[in-house]
């Protein structure tokens, strides 16, 4: 592949990154709301609730995310009524099938993270928070959740991952995002290797971008005394070994 046609190529996956991360920047949001509800749902005191929302996540857990895009955006289409009625303004759309598909899988991988979190939340920490006088809603507000999200939070940078990795299934419905606009060139130019090399390296510096920052913010949210030192902090330390020990010899 000659300087001209690498400049092409780059320049038509740097205007597909954009598709690829609003795919994501829409899905994620989305996914939280669909997992807040069906884990709210599956604590419920109502046995429909719980049922419910148990089964919402046991089927699309269960079903490939490519099944369920094929079914929402090839399958629907074949009702007539649907198509008369306001939703296909929506669902005639590749780009809203894809996000729909991708939210309510991502929703359900979430509660099972959500699930996760809550169930290592101390029991004496609720316990203490309760015979300090603090309310049901206070507990969970000010105990519960922040334990929670800080012990889900390393499962759930998994899902942002699988998450952003997950919108080039996108392209089996038109959307043209980086694969989507990948398999296109690959056909131009008949450089399958490089183009797709080319993909693989922007993925990767996506996501270890991501990666990075939420490792920031999970070691944020960890409590000083539980926080790993950090490479500069280990460095600092071994630096100051030799010192601490002439000083001890010296004594």
């Amino acid at each position: 592949m000659d300087i001209e046609t690498a400049l092409h190529v780059a320049k038509e996956l740097a205007g597909a990154i954009w598709v690829t991360l609003a795919l994501a920047a829409v899905t994620l949001p989305l996914g939280l709301i669909f997992a807040g509800l069906a884990t709210w749902a599956r604590r419920s005191p109502y046995r429909v609730l719980r049922g419910v929302a148990s089964t919402y996540v046991l089927a699309f857990r269960s079903i490939p995310l490519l099944v369920q895009i094929f079914v929402l955006y090839y399958g629907l289409s074949q009702f007539a009524w649907l198509r008369a009625s306001p939703v296909w303004i929506v669902l005639r759309d590749p780009f809203a099938c894809a996000v729909i598909a991708m939210s309510v899988c991502a929703g359900a991988y979430t509660a099972e993270v959500m699930r996760g979190g809550l169930a290592a939340v101390p029991e004496g920490a609720i316990e203490a928070a309760r015979a300090l006088g603090l309310s049901r809603f206070k507990t969970f507000l000010l105990v519960t959740m922040p334990i929670a999200i800080r012990r889900a939070l390393p499962a759930y940078s998994n899902e942002i991952v699988v998450t952003l990795k997950s919108t080039s299934l996108a392209c089996t419905i038109t959307v043209m995002e980086l694969t989507g606009v990948a398999k296109d060139l690959m056909s131009q130019t008949f450089a399958v290797i490089e183009v797709f090399c080319m993909v693989a390296l922007i993925y990767l510096i996506i996501n270890m971008v991501l990666i990075f920052l939420l490792q920031q913010v999970e070691r944020w949210l960890t409590p000083a005394y539980l926080r790993k030192p950090s490479f500069a902090g280990l460095r600092r330390a071994a630096a100051k070994r030799p010192l601490a020990r002439a000083v001890s010899q010296k004594r």
